[in-house]
């Protein structure tokens, strides 16, 4: 199986938040993981919001700068999902970086894993939700 992993997840890996354990359990399932490339940006801005308000050092920081892209089996470039992803974005008035994820989940045919309400929220009105599943019940569905 493959999974789609967005930033609301791959920043879990390194720094502690609610539903890091289950994160965690993403990225030690053994599954095939994936991610528009774009996840590498977004984690670096957030892990740089985090060292910015303090929650982090900046070696920590720099760490996931280092590693992220590392922890991925493959990285598929945004240039390849970004039509598919405009269309979504346009259709349903939602943010297009968002958008990136679940296009490559429906591309995919994978489960995107993701922490953010607002793309389960996306998924839902898009009649996409088979593809989709909350980082919540991740760690439930491995037992």
């Amino acid at each position: 199986m493959t999974l789609v992993v967005d930033a609301s997840v791959a920043i879990k890996w390194f720094v502690e938040e609610n539903r890091s354990d289950a994160a965690r359990a993403v990225l030690t399932s053994g599954e095939s993981l994936v991610a528009p490339d774009l996840v590498v940006p977004e984690a670096c801005n957030a892990a740089w919001k985090k060292v910015k308000r303090g929650e982090i050092s900046q070696e920590q920081g720099a760490a996931v700068a280092r590693v992220l892209p590392m922890s991925f089996d493959r990285l598929i470039p945004t240039a390849e999902l970004a039509s598919r992803a405009f269309a979504l974005g346009h259709q349903f008035e939602h943010p297009v970086y968002d958008c990136f994820y679940l296009a490559l989940a429906e591309t995919e045919s994978a489960t995107l894993v993701t922490d953010d309400t607002q793309i389960l929220a996306l998924a839902r009105k898009a009649g996409l939700s088979r593809w989709v599943q909350p980082l919540a019940d991740f760690a439930k569905r491995k037992r």
